[in-house]
């Protein structure tokens, strides 16, 4: 498969083409089932913040931050890296889809078992 073909495939399409690529150590993969959560809840608290305390907004950012951090250390476990970010909102578009849409596909649809087993 061509993983260069974003463009082409659109977002969400081409993050789950490659998605097992990047996701076979057991590092890697029990980082994202532990993180994962935190960043759903960070962005949740974020959203909420204005609407029941404003002290919640750089808790939520903090929970996402630790997110993305670790992460980003999981897949420097990966053989295959992730591919370059364009701009800081394609990164930005990347991470939301990824811990929102494609990390949880993954998990349902078995991938995550099959890789966890395959690691």
């Amino acid at each position: 498969m061509d993983v260069d073909n974003r463009d082409e495939l659109g977002l969400l399409a081409w993050q789950w083409s490659i998605y097992p690529l990047g996701h076979r150590t057991h590092a890697n993969l029990a980082l994202h089932l532990a993180t994962n959560p935190l960043f759903l809840l960070g962005t949740v608290l974020v959203l909420l913040s204005p609407f029941l305390a404003w002290q919640l907004a750089p808790v939520g950012l903090a929970g996402m931050l630790v997110a993305v951090v670790a992460q980003r250390g999981g897949h420097k476990t990966e053989a295959s890296a992730p591919k370059p970010f364009r701009s800081f909102f394609d990164f930005l578009a990347r991470f939301f889809v990824e811990q929102w849409v494609t990390f949880p596909r993954y998990v349902l649809s078995g991938g995550f078992a099959q890789a966890w087993r395959a690691a």
